[in-house]
């Protein structure tokens, strides 16, 4: 039996009648963009998210986007960013016209390492942007402290951390706003790309409503240059019915994360770290090995699914080559691009699954060497 990295069929149909229900309902109204289901979802999810202001945007990089520009960055700004993320986070910081400045990652966690941001800050500087990596939150105490230290803006990147907690509180409303992907592969998923940005600050809420729909609050009357980037009636509808799910299919994460950890030993391949303030959603179970493509071709013809996130860093990438950055600028990203390996660990993944990957991967020789 072969197993997935991710089954998302196995959760649409575990959830079909919620969701098909509330796919006809919406198709039914003849309302399709910024109605009713969009409204209710924006509600539940801010308060899920421990947030007063919830805006659905059509994608997880329209809501970085357009957060930084609701805090008026661009052209001749820094941001502060982690050299090892997916490049949707440096993406925007680009579109908004600023300039990315990356920070390495603290090797515990491999999210954005506190200590290291005071030195990337200079007078361009003017916002942070942690990423909570792989659904376990970024340490943001420090990092809160650093921006408050130097009058920056806080915009963290929760695209793969829904439900996680820092401290024992949600993500949602810490700094100055949170930025959220719901591509149909993360925690809590569309059917399709949808996003949204969530803040306790009603100034970056009222702004980001005017970016997403063409600058305009009343239709045909438009206040600035906006975009289209709204977060649809079916997509809406979609994620209401998952968010009920949600911390059912988190704890599903962590009974697999802790099987991982009691399971694989630590000599060849290196578990995951969590700190004792952080509770992650496990959105990726990740690895890493120093030899990586020969685990890969084991577990591959075992039939066991894996995926490298990510095998390129940012500043290695040739979107990036104006800045200059060349191979062992950023040590410690490159080192993790090299051997990060990601494990199944969707809800779906069955007891039966489990214990073939754990077999699957205490066969490999390299455990032996």
């Amino acid at each position: 039996m072969s197993v997935p990295f991710l089954d998302l069929k196995a959760a649409y149909l575990e959830l079909k009648d919620e969701i098909d229900a509330a796919v006809s309902r919406v198709l039914s109204s003849g309302w399709y963009l910024l109605g009713e289901e969009l409204g209710a979802f924006e509600r539940e999810f801010a308060e899920y998210s421990g947030a007063e202001h919830c805006i659905g945007v059509a994608n997880g990089l329209d809501a970085l986007h357009l957060a930084l520009r609701a805090m008026d960055i661009g052209p001749g700004d820094e941001v502060i960013v982690p050299s090892n993320t997916y490049i949707a986070t440096w993406l925007a910081v680009s579109q908004a016209g600023a300039t990315p400045v990356p920070v390495e990652p603290d090797e515990r966690t491999y999210n954005i390492d506190p200590q290291r941001i005071e030195a990337a800050i200079t007078p361009r500087t003017r916002a942070i942007l942690p990423v909570h990596l792989y659904g376990q939150p970024a340490n943001m105490t420090p990092i809160l402290a650093s921006a408050a230290k130097h009058g920056l803006r806080v915009l963290s990147d929760g695209a793969q951390a829904h439900g996680a907690q820092y401290q024992n509180a949600p993500i949602g409303g810490l700094g100055d706003a949170t930025a959220w992907s719901f591509y149909p592969g993360k925690n809590l998923g569309a059917f399709g790309d949808a996003g949204a940005v969530t803040t306790n600050d009603p100034a970056i809420a009222d702004r980001v409503r005017i970016l997403r729909n063409y600058g305009s609050r009343v239709k045909y009357v438009n206040e600035t240059q906006g975009y289209n980037s709204r977060l649809d009636e079916l997509q809406a509808a979609v994620l209401r019915v998952k968010l009920k799910h949600l911390d059912v299919w988190n704890t599903r994460r962590r009974a697999i994360a802790e099987w991982y950890l009691q399971s694989l030993p630590s000599a060849a391949v290196q578990v995951p770290w969590t700190p004792t303030w952080a509770s992650p959603v496990w959105h990726l179970f990740v690895i890493r090995c120093a030899n990586r493509a020969d685990l890969i071709a084991h577990l591959n013809a075992l039939g066991i699914g894996t995926l490298i996130h990510y095998p390129i860093p940012p500043h290695l990438q040739t979107a990036y080559r104006q800045l200059g950055l060349t191979a062992n600028a950023f040590p410690i990203a490159e080192r993790l691009s090299e051997e990060v390996l990601s494990l199944p660990i969707g809800p779906h993944v069955s007891d039966s699954a489990r214990g073939q990957i754990i077999e699957a991967l205490l066969s490999w020789k390299g455990l032996r060497a």
